[in-house]
């Protein structure tokens, strides 16, 4: 208890410093990495009671002010005691902006009066913060640990009660008004502080709702933060406790990490009722005269009716309890990490402490994709955006190495040439305030195995990585590439970047395509567009080859038929993986594969062909772009140098950013072109011309003569690099650059005889 007296009544909310108290939020909340979405449809407008998990201290000062920015409505919340067990500053602005202290006699009276005024509550039911997520038992019961017993105990049902209490006084203010207790009501009123009847009857009609709410954090981390070392110069010997929660909390706060809070399904309180509950329910709700009388009855029944209620209603606190915790846990946003983990932890307990990396990286791939197609569980955006995830087919994925390099640094995995070794600390019990630091692996996992479909879809993805259909990943993969386009025109269709967008005029389609015909010839064709453009600008041609037999995959380069804002942001390399993973996709469904490539493209199709993979047969590369005829291209690298150097100008786009760009084709290219993509081509062609020595294949370059914008000596360059000893130059009688797109002067069919012989 408090070594204060508690007054009766609690201070009312200083609704002028719970307003500043808000604004001082959103600033600070501007100002940390850790990036807040609240995912949420009616439930924040719905709900009285909003309960949350327990990961973080610093978590518990968030909700309400959320729930405030969304609503206008003001929270209030419950403190540990000892917060108030001084006359403090903190003691009395908690009070101020509703914070109840645990407690308080009449806590619940005065909390549910607060909810009969339009307010709501928040609580964290776990009694304290969960460091190890584990609050499943072996039989599958929620349990958390205690700190008081050392062991593992149910959650608190003091929400449930609460929310009864509430649901069973809003019984007596419809009763009374049923009986026209004018008297009564208006007494009600002037005790709620409300200002006329109606407001007081429009909460008693309402219904009670609990709503379950999970926080997650992605990623957790556990190395050493400026947090921890400011802390370090005011204060010695700080205990072990005090170390992990500023090294994780500390982390979390100032090291870019997503803090999703998701609401769930409302719980609605007094229900479902049956018959006999509904009548002892009216006959109590008559003698309540005020909301201490309600909460009373637990401990002092005034009568045989309200004896047999306080029964039933500690027995549906229970199942309501029950509910809610199981809400709260099922609505955890999976992330790879909970994948990782549990993949991992399943494999120890099976006694499988090695996988290779390549299994390792494609389970989690598989189970990525099934899950997408499961609704009813959370993906954390980076399981439904390409571009987080789609390299794991490749053993390429940064969340995932960053994830392995935590378990690594904790003794947890080791990791091989070819794969990893999973460590016997991994099943180790550990301290509860020392886990996070020593197994973050069991944190994730204990997190996820509140939803049982992770584990079972983990288990099936690596029972069925080894006879899976090649062509399966394929699908997945393609899929994922038109997915990626969806993603990267939301992202670039944010206001800042209108006054680029709103002069483009492509209206092509720019989405990848693959092209299978019924009657295929077992020979594939990767086809690669040019800067600024996208597929469309290869689409005619695609269908003309796939009429012939041959299966077609058009790739679009990463920043392409989205915004030249988007082109901006990538490099070369970027364009390269779209290319290697076009070609995947297309070796799944054939082993010799042609490669056709135009302007940049040629260039990225003959970067792939001096990799020398077996299955690439021949490459076409058509105005290759070494050379140009606009001599504002000389002037790139001045641009690029410029921009770079006025990039640290908070609001500043640099120099010149972007140029004009007259097309040939508005429908499908780009109007502006970025600097930044003029010089990640110049990289590319440095990154081209020097591989092309390694190029042992048969090599066709096409060019106009009197191509406008490259330059024809471009084309005797690349053939003058060249060394293999089957290389073709063909020169096409053009004023035009797009000559694969018009197909002048039979470029298509000098491109038939080049496969033709090739194939011979």
């Amino acid at each position: 208890m408090s070594s204060l007296p508690y007054p009766e009544h609690w201070s009312d909310i200083d609704t002028t410093l719970y307003n500043s108290s808000v604004k001082v939020f959103h600033t600070v909340k501007k100002m940390l990495s850790v990036k807040m979405k609240l995912h949420a449809d009616t439930q924040v407008q719905q709900g009285d009671i909003f309960l949350f998990n327990h990961f973080s201290r610093f978590e518990t000062f968030i909700p309400q002010f959320l729930i405030y920015e969304q609503t206008g409505a003001y929270s209030c919340a419950i403190a540990a005691g000892e917060f108030f067990s001084e006359a403090s500053v903190l003691a009395n602005y908690l009070k101020k902006v509703g914070v109840f202290p645990h407690d308080h006699e009449r806590l619940f009276p005065l909390l549910a009066a607060q909810v009969l005024r339009g307010r709501k509550i928040i609580i964290f039911p776990e009694g304290g913060m969960v460091k190890d997520h584990q609050v499943m038992d072996s039989r599958g019961r929620y349990r958390i640990y205690s700190r008081l017993t050392g062991r593992r105990r149910k959650h608190h049902t003091g929400a449930a009660v609460l929310a009864q209490g509430i649901a069973a006084f809003k019984a007596a203010i419809c009763d009374a008004h049923r009986r026209n207790n004018h008297d009564q009501l208006r007494a009600w009123q002037g005790a709620l502080q409300l200002d006329n009847l109606d407001q007081l009857l429009a909460s008693a009609f309402k219904p009670t709702l609990i709503i379950p709410a999970n926080i997650t954090f992605y990623p957790i981390r556990s190395s050493d933060n400026l947090l921890l070392k400011a802390v370090e110069l005011f204060a010695d010997n700080l205990s072990l406790r005090q170390t992990e929660e500023l090294l994780i909390e500390g982390n979390i706060l100032l090291k870019n990490t997503d803090m999703d809070i998701r609401m769930g399904k409302p719980i609605a309180v007094c229900d479902d009722l049956n018959p006999w509950h509904r009548y002892l329910l009216k006959n109590a709700a008559a003698q309540f005269k005020t909301l201490d009388d309600v909460f009373a009855m637990s401990s002092s029944p005034k009568n045989r009716q309200q004896e047999c209620l306080s029964r039933y209603f500690k027995k549906t606190a229970d199942t309501l309890r029950d509910a809610y915790m199981e809400e709260i846990y099922a609505n955890v946003t999976i992330n790879l990490s909970h994948l990782a983990s549990t993949l991992i932890m399943y494999c120890m307990e099976h006694g499988q402490t090695r996988i290779t990396r390549q299994r390792f990286f494609a389970t989690l791939y598989i189970a990525v994709k099934q899950l997408q197609q499961n609704n009813a569980i959370n993906l954390h955006r980076s399981l439904l955006n390409p571009f987080d995830y789609g390299d794991l087919i490749s053993g390429a994925s940064q969340r995932l190495e960053h994830f392995i390099c935590v378990a690594k640094s904790t003794d947890l995995v080791i990791e091989h040439e070819t794969g990893y070794e999973f460590l016997p600390k991994l099943l180790a019990e550990q301290d509860f305030d020392n886990i996070r630091l020593e197994n973050l692996v069991a944190v994730y996992c204990n997190e996820a195995k509140p939803v049982p479909a992770i584990r079972k879809v983990v288990i099936n993805a690596l029972t069925a990585h080894d006879s899976i259909d090649p062509k399966q990943l394929a699908i997945w993969q393609f899929e994922d590439e038109c997915c990626d386009l969806s993603w990267e025109r939301h992202a670039y269709k944010k206001p800042c970047f209108d006054d680029i967008n709103e002069h483009e005029t492509a209206v092509a389609d720019p989405h990848p395509f693959f092209l299978n015909p019924q009657h295929a010839n077992g020979i594939g064709i990767l086809l690669i567009h040019g800067l600024l453009a996208s597929p469309a600008e290869l689409r005619d041609y695609g269908e003309y080859l796939a009429t012939q037999g041959y299966t077609v995959i058009g790739v679009r380069l990463k920043g392409h038929g989205s915004s030249p804002c988007a082109l901006r942001n990538k490099t070369w390399e970027d364009w390269y993986a779209t290319v290697l993973r076009g070609f995947n996709i297309l070796k799944a469904y054939t082993p010799r594969i042609f490669v056709t490539g135009f302007s940049s493209g040629g260039a990225l199709a003959l970067k792939l062909a001096a990799e020398q993979y077996p299955e690439i047969i021949a490459v076409t590369a058509i105005a290759v772009p070494i050379k140009f005829n606009n001599p504002a291209f000389m002037l790139v690298p001045f641009w690029y140098e410029a921009n770079k150097l006025v990039d640290w100008v908070p609001a500043y786009e640099g120099i010149r950013p972007f140029i004009d760009n007259r097309s040939e084709h508005p429908a499908i290219n780009y109007r502006h072109v970025p600097i930044k993509s003029l010089y990640e081509l110049r990289r590319l062609i440095r990154a081209m011309n020097d591989s092309l020595p390694h190029c042992k294949i048969p090599v066709l370059i096409l060019h106009g003569d009197e191509d406008p914008i490259v330059a024809v000596k471009s084309a005797t360059e690349v053939i003058d690099n060249l060394q293999t000893s089957n290389k073709q130059l063909k020169i096409i009688n053009s004023n035009r650059h797009g000559i694969l797109m018009e197909n002048i002067g039979g470029t298509w069919q000098v491109i038939d005889d080049f496969i033709a012989n090739c194939q011979g």
